[in-house]
């Protein structure tokens, strides 16, 4: 189980990096609630942008997107509702984006799939 949470933190390391590369603003990591937690929030422009991260070192459980399920896509939903009423921001725009690392050894693979849950 450590294993397995070093290599996600990881992860959210690489995707944080790679989002501000990509001119978004970082505004909180690891939001968490009753509902469920939320890896990255960052502002994309004039959006804020609710990111899950999905880190994986092989392909044996498929692709890191796969592991977003239904179950986790209700809490995901309802962490960034939360938010949003907790933020007063229930007005702005916002968007749900999954990052995907492919780590091997030393090298990772970014995959940003951007609108990957409909809210």
């Amino acid at each position: 189980m450590y294993e397995r949470h070093i290599i996600g933190r990881n992860g959210e390391d690489i995707a944080e990096e790679f989002l501000l590369e990509n001119g978004y603003e970082i505004i909180e990591r690891n939001f968490s609630c009753r509902q469920g937690e939320i890896d990255i929030i960052a502002k994309d422009k004039d959006e804020y942008v609710f990111i899950e991260v999905k880190t994986r070192t092989n392909q044996n459980y498929g692709n890191p997107a796969a592991a977003v399920t239904y179950y986790k896509i209700k809490h995901i939903i309802k962490s960034v509702e939360y938010y949003l009423f907790l933020r007063r921001l229930e007005n702005e725009f916002v968007r749900i984006d999954v990052i995907e690392i492919y780590r091997e050894k030393d090298a990772y693979r970014i995959n940003h799939i951007k609108d990957a849950i409909s809210k």
